[in-house]
């Protein structure tokens, strides 16, 4: 087992695993996951610019996870970014502010590399279950954009489109400075569109109705599974590998769609950092199961940074392979 510890910076959130990991048996053991909203991309949509707040509260962040890296002596530490930090103009800003607090700097990786991570985290441990037709579909719904990945054991294709659940709330549900409380029929027709076009870009590479289950990644989908079980706060352990259909889908959406920010936060299961995108993230799901007809969505709380972990552990056993072949002893 290698002791290792990966980091995912998204649009929306920056999230930290430290786990002992064994690459080939895949066997992972999780020591401290943790995640913190920090809004890194606060208005990148309209200006192309990382705000300076967000930068601050995302290194905030890092400082934390730094502490409990060192505190559990993780041997490997990757540090990946994603869709905001692509984006940004100004990210030079945000690689040497990561670089002076963690020691690494941050891969602002491709979206189809994201995908590649996200699917391997998502579908290692499901090989074997009788109850999982293959192929899978794996989306990733993040903040700013969601990945979509087919295949079996592995990745046979994959896509990523720019349609996350702060990128549509910033797009679509902002009026005079505010989220609208609640939105308008107009503002979620207009945000139902753009996601359906970007179903429409996702199709021309990835074959989405191929798929027999479909696995779904990232805050939006276990926030929802966490709703439909009813959950009095966020239990990890019953939200991984729950299943929602789609009608429960359909069902939560349209209600987190015509409720208030009050109501929204008032759920014990919500993380404050979500109330307002929450709705947009949902219709992003359900755009995702009506177009492929899939009767339920299988949740998984492993995902990309499983995914990132499994690649360091795998990195530092062909090095340590590396230095026992060259020693002459």
């Amino acid at each position: 087992m290698t002791r290792v510890a990966a980091v995912d910076c998204g649009t929306n959130s920056i999230r930290l695993l430290v786990a002992d990991v064994h690459p080939e048996t895949g066997e992972l053991l999780e020591l401290d996951r943790r995640m913190t909203i920090v809004r890194l991309g606060q208005g990148v949509d309209r200006t192309g610019r990382l705000a300076p707040e967000a930068l601050e509260r995302t290194f905030a962040a890092c400082r934390e996870y730094a502490a409990v890296i060192k505190e559990h002596g993780a041997e490997r530490l990757r540090f990946v970014a994603t869709s905001a930090s692509r984006d940004a103009e100004n990210r030079d800003d945000f690689v040497r502010g990561v670089l002076d607090i963690l020691g690494v700097e941050p891969e602002v990786i491709t979206g189809d590399q994201e995908a590649e991570f996200s699917f391997t985290g998502a579908t290692r441990e499901l090989t074997g279950r009788d109850d999982l037709a293959r192929p899978y579909l794996v989306v990733d719904i993040g903040g700013g954009s969601t990945e979509f990945v087919v295949g079996e054991e592995h990745v046979r294709a994959a896509r990523s489109v720019d349609v996350g659940c702060v990128r549509m709330t910033e797009r679509h549900l902002v009026h005079g400075g505010k989220v609208s409380d609640p939105p308008t029929e107009e503002q979620i027709a207009a945000m139902r569109a753009d996601i359906e076009a970007a179903l429409d870009l996702a199709e021309q590479t990835v074959p989405l109705r191929d798929a027999h289950t479909l696995v779904g990644l990232a805050g939006s989908v276990t926030t929802v599974s966490a709703i439909a079980q009813e959950l009095p706060e966020y239990d990890s352990a019953r939200i991984h590998h729950s299943r929602i259909s789609r009608d429960r889908v359909r069902e939560i959406t349209e209600w987190l769609l015509r409720s208030t920010h009050a109501e929204r936060a008032a759920i014990p299961s919500m993380h404050p950092g979500r109330v307002d995108v929450i709705g947009a993230g949902a219709l992003v799901l359900l755009a995702i199961m009506e177009r492929i007809g899939a009767e339920d969505v299988v949740v998984s709380e492993h995902d990309i940074l499983d995914g990132i972990a499994f690649k360091v552990a795998e990195e530092a056993e062909a090095a340590g392979s590396d230095r026992a072949a060259a020693d002459p002893r």
